[in-house]
């Protein structure tokens, strides 16, 4: 791994980790799902190009970068589990997570809110 070779890779993923609480996501997750999102977030925040495609559009690396150094691990919880409650076949996953980890800080709270109305007064008869 190029990244990895240079040391910053290894560093961003020890971050990554420890602001994601890795190892207690590894008590709910595989390992596989949690090394391909810890993977891809550091090869976003190891990117060296001035742009970088998220959700069809070209936005710059720099404004990504700051979102995915937030990402904690509530939020790698909320893209791993709609993952999984998604039905649509997804052609790009590498896109997908890119979009689905982008956005995860903007709409948890929604989707939160979402499922307590649903809870809430969505079974009401």
């Amino acid at each position: 791994d190029y990244y990895a070779s240079r040391g910053l890779g290894d560093v961003y993923k020890r971050q990554v980790k420890e602001s994601i609480e890795y190892d207690q996501l590894r008590t709910i997750y595989r390992f596989d799902e949690l090394e391909e999102i810890v993977d891809l977030i550091t090869d976003v925040l190891c990117s060296t190009r001035a742009t970088i495609r998220i959700g069809g559009e070209d936005l710059p690396i720099e404004a990504v970068k700051d979102r995915f150094w937030r990402l904690e691990q509530s939020h790698i919880e909320y893209v791993l589990d709609r993952m999984k409650e998604t039905t649509t076949k997804i052609r790009n996953i590498r896109g997908y997570l890119l979009t689905a980890l982008y956005n995860a800080p903007t709409t948890i709270n929604h989707h939160f809110q979402a499922e307590v109305q649903h809870d809430l007064y969505g079974k009401q008869h």
